[in-house]
């Protein structure tokens, strides 16, 4: 007899969730009859809740464990008998805030096996018996299946690739790795992973791949933290898409340094197909560099980007624009170098109001200079909030975010936008008019603090 188990997806970026089809596969090919739930996309089916074994909600990044926090209750409500599990990067993070609130199992690193695992033991044993002994972060290799994507929205109706003159395409997603080598010390992927790097198996990702662009995806995005993590393993990986599907493109994001470091692979991901290169610059203040330990300069950065650029690839450049060592002329002269640089096109405006998120367990706790500056964590908001020395930041902070949320709204250009808060910030007017927009994604929120009143809205 199969039981039944909902796993729950709040919100991962306008993507459909791999972190709810890979498990769901597991699951399924033990008997479990699985249901998949994202309600970034639709409301919470609570029928699907009801009479539930277990209930999971995946939250991989900020946003999701924020709006998972407000859907417990409601779960609890609807089936109190059901043992309730919080997995992904987020989980684990938030351990005490989500035990708190009733979660029973918290599961990080390699989750399926976890889930599998959890399944297993709560159907053998009679309920109301609910502590399962699992640890909370395995980062073993597992025996992967194809992710099962059955039940889950359409491709359609999740983000999709904007290419300039108008055009748009239909993206999937997955992942041909997990974990990352490297320890920037404000990523989120660091607590959990701690330096691992994971791959996927070619098969299950190529297998992924082939049931959504049957399903109609024209653009794969790759969700690695660092696609070079294994340069052999991703070359692999493209060389089989692009010879299977020679007209599906797709995107990666990669770390500056790599990005220095396999130059000669750039013209590869142009050849199979990539048309986007996300890279979380972050700055282009030397200290901030290396208070983050990014390992890269500005300098880096600026080669990388002539690198790309000579080998046809588009750059999506990610900021973190206001941290403790940000000043007035600092953010200026950032703008200032976007647009020299020919970057005021390849930016997503909110990256001119991404804050330092300063998380529980977070490398940043071990600097002196961040700690004095925190606040008590914050449990609604998942965070540590702090304030910077000069309260002249935390109000361009305000006034940037107001513009950028106000105008995005709105539909304006990158360029528009950028002019705006150009003109918060106090800088001079700036040519433009060689600036050129970039294929962006149509998504482009990486980890907001706070959810919109849309996404709590389909709570």
């Amino acid at each position: 007899m199969a039981h039944h188990v909902a796993l729950v997806s709040t919100y991962d970026l306008g993507r459909q969730p791999v972190g709810l089809a890979s498990p769901a596969a597991v699951l399924r090919a033990a008997g479990a009859d699985v249901h998949v739930l994202d309600v970034s996309v639709d409301p919470l089916d609570e029928t699907a809740i009801r009479d539930a074994a277990v209930v999971a909600f995946f939250v991989p990044m900020h946003t999701a464990a924020r709006l998972t926090q407000g859907l417990i209750s409601k779960v609890r409500d609807l089936e109190p008998r059901a043992h309730l599990c919080a997995y992904g990067l987020y989980a684990p993070l938030n351990e005490h805030h989500f035990r708190r609130l009733g979660v029973e199992t918290i599961l990080g690193g390699e989750y399926e096996t976890g889930l599998l695992e959890l399944y297993q033991r709560l159907i053998a044993e009679p309920r109301p018996r609910r502590t399962v002994a699992i640890p909370v972060i395995s980062l073993d290799h597992q025996s992967l299946h194809t992710p099962d994507r059955t039940g889950l929205p359409p491709l359609e109706r999740y983000a999709f690739l904007r290419l300039p003159g108008g055009a748009q395409r239909i993206v999937g997603y997955t992942e041909a790795s997990r974990g990352c080598r490297h320890r920037c010390r404000h990523c989120p992927v660091v607590p959990i992973y701690d330096g691992h790097f994971i791959p996927v198996p070619a098969t299950v990702v190529i297998e992924d791949i082939r049931q959504q662009v049957a399903a109609g995806a024209r653009h794969i995005t790759f969700g690695d933290p660092d696609f070079f993590n294994g340069p052999a393993h991703s070359r692999r990986i493209v060389h089989l898409l692009h010879e299977q599907f020679p007209a599906v493109t797709y995107d990666v994001t990669i770390k500056v340094e790599h990005l220095c470091q396999y130059e000669a692979l750039l013209t590869e991901l142009a050849a199979t197909g990539c048309v986007l290169v996300t890279s979380a610059v972050e700055s282009f203040d030397a200290v901030i560099l290396e208070r983050f330990e990014k390992q890269h300069t500005a300098e880096d950065f600026e080669h990388a980007l002539a690198a790309c650029r000579r080998a046809g690839l588009a750059f999506n450049s990610t900021f973190v624009a206001f941290t403790p060592w940000t000043t007035i002329d600092g953010y200026r002269a950032f703008l200032d170098r976007v647009a020299h640089l020919g970057l005021v096109g390849n930016v997503a405006p909110v990256q001119y109001a991404i804050r330092l998120l300063v998380t529980a367990s977070s490398r940043l706790l071990e600097l002196p200079d961040v700690v004095e500056l925190l606040q008590p964590f914050d449990e609604a908001a998942l965070f540590y909030p702090w304030r910077h020395p000069d309260p002249a930041v935390d109000e361009l902070y305000e006034e940037v975010m107001a513009v950028v949320a106000h105008a995005e709204s709105t539909g304006l250009s990158r360029r528009e936008i950028y002019r705006q808060v150009r003109s918060v910030a106090g800088a001079g007017a700036v040519d433009l008019s060689d600036d050129q927009e970039i294929p962006s994604l149509s998504e482009p929120w990486y980890c907001c603090a706070e959810p919109t009143s849309e996404q709590l809205a389909r709570l």
